[in-house]
């Protein structure tokens, strides 16, 4: 037929699956379960001993979603630092998110890790990643430059440790014991 068009197929767009392995997920659900819930934890190991972690240790899972929680912990009054752990669809990112009182941020930020394997269904570790060795080289930090942090996730302890050549550094806290909430971490608004 002269003049006749053929019919406008409507194409779907459907959402892109998400990309994550079962232990990336079961570790993520294991800490998102606490979500809203804040626990007490105490220095398990500070070698070498170093200042700054005096005072009540208070972790918070503060904002939850599929691909994203927040956990600001808390020492003492400063309310400075929050954990941010992403699904980044080839892993799972770790970043350390540093405030000053008035909200902006410390020269010290946004460093962290990515997973670079499956890791455990309750432990992962999060190697320094490249923006975080050149923020350490930046700012005459490089012996950061090795740090792996670890996070383990079990039904009655969550453990934050910090590891490298020299340096040990372990967080573990009470989840059998909820604390109340802290205050809202510097720079977030509720």
């Amino acid at each position: 037929m002269a003049g006749a068009t053929a019919p406008v197929q409507a194409s779907v767009v459907l959402p892109a699956p998400q990309v994550s392995i079962k232990t990336h997920d079961a570790f993520f659900d294991h800490l998102r379960a606490h979500c809203g819930k804040s626990y007490e934890g105490k220095v398990a190991m500070n070698n070498p001993a170093s200042s700054g972690f005096e005072g009540p240790l208070i972790m918070h899972v503060r904002k939850c979603s599929e691909t994203e929680l927040q956990i600001p912990f808390h020492v003492g009054d400063n309310h400075s630092r929050t954990w941010i752990l992403t699904k980044t669809g080839s892993g799972i990112s770790l970043k350390h998110d540093h405030r000053n009182a008035d909200g902006t941020y410390d020269a010290l930020t946004m460093y962290g890790g990515h997973t670079v394997d499956a890791g455990y269904d309750r432990v992962q570790s999060f190697p320094a990643d490249a923006y975080s060795k050149e923020h350490f080289v930046e700012l005459g930090l490089a012996v950061s430059n090795t740090n792996v942090w670890q996070m383990y996730i079990y039904p009655e302890v969550f453990t934050y440790r910090l590891i490298r050549e020299g340096r040990e550094f372990r967080v573990e806290f009470d989840l059998t014991k909820p604390v109340a909430t802290p205050p809202t971490p510097w720079g977030y608004a509720d």
